[in-house]
């Protein structure tokens, strides 16, 4: 099989600053106290994914799912390890990521197509459907900053999915999306997945890692705590299935 992403001995550290003016930072060190600190986000983390997999990144809030996503994705690098990544990238990993709030829906699309590495040709081939696919006919008109967050992540939800890419990393894009559009997304991804394309979906939705992913990545404190099957996985987090999970993917994709 083709290796899709392969993460190798992964580290990223963040430095944590307790003052901010040149006067608080002189204070404390008179005082003998601390002016920063650093935290590794990300520890060591290696694993390979081959391509077509689908992957459930999970751990609890703060564990280093999202700074791994965004090495992955390329918006960051990592200070030690290395990451490789085969052939093109698309998703959401940030609501709104790239928009312009005094653009319009419209420009926004076309320029958001454009970061994602989507051609001119390519943009206007699939613009009605990618309009159609967000429900935003009537807003494409205005600027984004007048939109919610939801509408801003169905606008962006909806150009990453459109793109012809081998990978698609989606971080819990769905979560301001309303019940109707997120099994809309959720049938998409579907379609991506069953494509042959590499997916990374980050979730703490047990249900929906249950759907959608054949393998497991635990993070915790930055650190890979499990990665394996997805039942083992979840058994290991010590998820179950909850009321919210129930109400999130029921008859997801069956009614769209």
């Amino acid at each position: 099989m083709t290796t899709s992403i392969q993460c190798t001995n992964v580290t990223k550290t963040f430095t944590l600053r307790y003052h901010r003016t040149f006067k608080e930072i002189t204070v404390a060190l008179a005082r003998g106290q601390k002016t920063s600190d650093t935290f590794q986000a990300v520890d060591d983390v290696s694993f390979t994914v081959e391509q077509g997999e689908s992957i459930g990144l999970m751990g609890l809030n703060g564990s280093g799912k999202s700074t791994l996503l965004k090495m992955i994705s390329g918006v960051m690098r990592p200070d030690s390890g290395e990451v490789l990544r085969r052939g093109r990238i698309a998703g959401l990993i940030a609501t709104g990521a790239g928009f312009h709030p005094q653009l319009t829906g419209r420009e926004n699309l076309i320029l958001n197509a454009a970061i994602l590495g989507m051609s001119e040709r390519e943009t206007m081939r699939k613009f009605d459907e990618i309009v159609e696919f967000s429900g935003l006919e009537k807003k494409l008109e205005t600027q984004v900053g007048h939109y919610s967050s939801g509408q801003s992540a169905r606008l962006g939800f909806s150009v990453a999915i459109h793109v012809d890419s081998d990978i698609f990393l989606a971080d819990e894009a769905l979560a301001v999306g309303d019940r109707p559009f997120r099994r809309k997304c959720m049938a998409k991804m579907q379609e991506v997945r069953d494509g042959g394309r590499t997916l990374f979906y980050v979730s703490h939705s047990s249900g929906s890692v249950r759907k959608m992913c054949d393998r497991v990545i635990v993070l915790e404190e930055g650190r890979v705590g499990f990665d394996g099957p997805t039942d083992a996985g979840l058994k290991y987090l010590k998820y179950d299935d909850d009321l919210v999970d129930e109400e999130e993917d029921e008859g997801l994709g069956d009614d769209i």
